[in-house]
């Protein structure tokens, strides 16, 4: 699913007190994995315990942000991860010399820094990190109306929109940024990474950002004040307060809140919105993309993790979140091996998968009902493509997004396929002369279409290239009458079971579906004592900014004020 920064490889950060019996170890980052964790049939042979400040169970974006700034603080932090590789559904993997991203693909502001900076680039730069990547400023979009190349950009888009739709949508779209641009300033007033769970926010952030925050109320003028209020409501409410009429403007208003959060615009924030709209449509924008891949991006943090003497293990499977007297004190994993917590459980996983690490009788039911009450967006249909470049078009965009029919809605079912073609940019990422393409539909795939069934039945494999037949048409659309998908040399389709099985992920879900003005995205604290949450289940909500801020929140609660305040002015923001 894109976002706005939108979102397997090997590393070795070796425990920094040595190898210890029973535990899982890591590997170099250029050391590829050799099975690292021992099975349960030799747990017996290998007993061990270990014990860190912090414990945090997995290794998405969400959960390596929290570690790394955590390991930054000099806390004692390790990291367990239950796959082979780090980055949760951002990790990258690796098939006959394709380098695969597995989840996020369209990427921006990894080069921004200060308080409007996003807050993964804030946490790379809280570690001394740096991702190189490439720059551009379009996508192809396919749609009802015809085939165009979008531009970002404050005039860019004018120009496609007067072509393709008419002057009628260059004024509702002009209306729409003249609206929301001078908001920007207000919704990037505090910084995400200057939050955290408890009574010193009113230190690190409320008194601190506040002056910033009433200038760029002043510099609104009454009008945009009062729209600056509307913030944290659906930003449909801004779109009907301007009158916006046309149903191409209204459409594309859709697509890209159901892009960046997995709700439309009566179900996204306005915050979330406005923040995009500065990232695309303000002057000098461009868009990014990792030139060794999202992998990169995950290698970047781990990185920084090993840098300030964290741990990462892998093939770490937690079994369950070990309480006592109503305090998590650390996880058991698969193993048997115990992992003691002096300070704090961090969980990456999702709540509902939270929930099943945790013993029954130590959750009050009100806490459970809630959690298991969240509505959720649905899964996704993958598909992973290795080809020849000689048959595709040479002028070849990275991004292409196709929407079949605007009248069923951008959330419904095999109706919008994004894909991704990285090598355009990232020439290592495939063989020479080939091209590596992910597709997906995004968080639109029905889990009960595939629920209960073999993974080795005729069945799902019927109803894998039943459904997988709108991603491969929209490619064929894409790369033109040259492609020829029996002549693919890699060709891999995910279904809503791989992500389950993959990313341990509760029905293989994108996410919460929580929409703005009928609910919140639950904090960090949950009702056991020293254990806590980060990543897409909690505020802000899905999208890799959105989670890096959840892991940033979570470290900067688990340490004094004092700490916080080193850290923010030592960012410059």
């Amino acid at each position: 699913m894109a976002s706005l920064l939108f979102a397997r490889v090997p590393f070795n950060l070796n425990f920094r007190r040595g190898k210890t019996p029973g535990l899982p170890r890591c590997t170099s980052v250029k050391e590829p994995l050799r099975n690292p964790l021992p099975t349960s049939r030799d747990k017996n042979q290998f007993p061990g315990t270990l014990e860190a400040d912090v414990v945090v169970i997995g290794s998405g974006i969400g959960g390596l942000c929290c570690a790394g700034l955590l390991a930054k603080y000099h806390q004692d932090v390790i990291v367990l991860e239950s796959h082979d590789v780090p980055g949760g559904a951002a990790h990258s993997f690796e098939i006959k010399g394709y380098k695969f991203d597995s989840g996020p693909s369209l990427f921006s502001g990894f080069q921004s820094r200060g308080p409007q900076a996003n807050p993964l680039a804030q946490v790379l730069d809280a570690l001394g990190e740096n991702v190189p990547c490439a720059s551009y400023n379009s996508w192809m979009v396919y749609i009802p109306e015809g085939e165009f190349l979008s531009r970002i950009g404050p005039s860019e888009f004018y120009k496609d929109l007067d072509m393709y739709v008419g002057h009628e949508a260059v004024q509702e779209w002009k209306k729409i940024l003249d609206a929301t641009l001078p908001m920007s300033a207000a919704a990037m007033a505090l910084p995400p990474i200057s939050l955290r769970g408890d009574w010193g926010v009113l230190s690190t952030a409320a008194v601190r950002y506040a002056p910033s925050l009433v200038k760029s109320l002043i510099h609104m003028g009454p009008q945009g004040a009062l729209r600056a209020s509307k913030l944290l409501r659906p930003f449909s409410e801004i779109i009907d307060s301007l009158e916006i009429k046309n149903s191409f403007i209204r459409n594309w208003v859709d697509l890209l809140s159901f892009l960046l959060a997995g709700v439309k615009s009566d179900g996204v924030l306005s915050a979330e919105m406005v923040y995009m709209f500065a990232e695309w449509y303000k002057t000098g924008c461009l868009l990014e993309y990792p030139i060794h891949g999202t992998g990169s991006v995950v290698g970047a943090l781990v990185q920084g993790i090993q840098k300030f003497g964290g741990r990462l293990a892998l093939n770490a499977h937690v079994k369950r979140i070990l309480v006592k007297n109503g305090r998590a004190t650390g996880v058991e994993l698969s193993s048997g091996s115990i992992v003691k917590a002096k300070k704090a459980v961090v969980s990456n996983a999702s709540m509902l998968d939270t929930l099943n690490l945790l013993p029954p009788d130590a959750i009050p039911p009100s806490y459970t009902e809630k959690i298991k009450a969240t509505p959720q967006c649905e899964s996704f249909m993958h598909l992973h493509l290795g080809f020849d470049a000689q048959i595709v078009p040479e002028n070849l965009g990275i991004h292409h997004i196709v929407v079949n029919d605007w009248s069923r809605g951008v959330d419904a079912e095999q109706n919008v396929v994004l894909i991704s073609i990285p090598s355009v940019l990232g020439k290592e990422l495939a063989p020479s002369g080939k091209h590596v393409l992910h597709a997906y539909t995004p968080g639109t795939e029905p889990y009960s279409l595939w629920e209960g069934l073999d993974r080795r039945s005729a069945e799902y494999k019927r109803l894998k290239a039943e459904r997988s037949e709108v991603m491969w048409k929209a490619v064929e659309r894409v790369l033109g009458s040259g492609f020829n998908r029996e002549k693919c040399e890699v060709a891999l389709v995910g279904t809503p079971l791989t992500h389950k099985r993959f990313l341990r992920r509760h029905r293989g879900t994108y996410g919460p579906a929580i929409k703005a003005g009928e609910g919140t995205f639950p904090g960090h604290s949950t009702p056991i004592a020293q254990l806590f949450c980060c990543g897409d289940s909690t505020f802000p909500g899905i999208g890799v900014p959105a989670v890096a801020a959840s892991g940033a929140i979570v470290a900067n609660t688990l340490v004094p004020v004092s700490k916080h305040y080193e850290l923010l002015n030592e960012l410059g923001i």
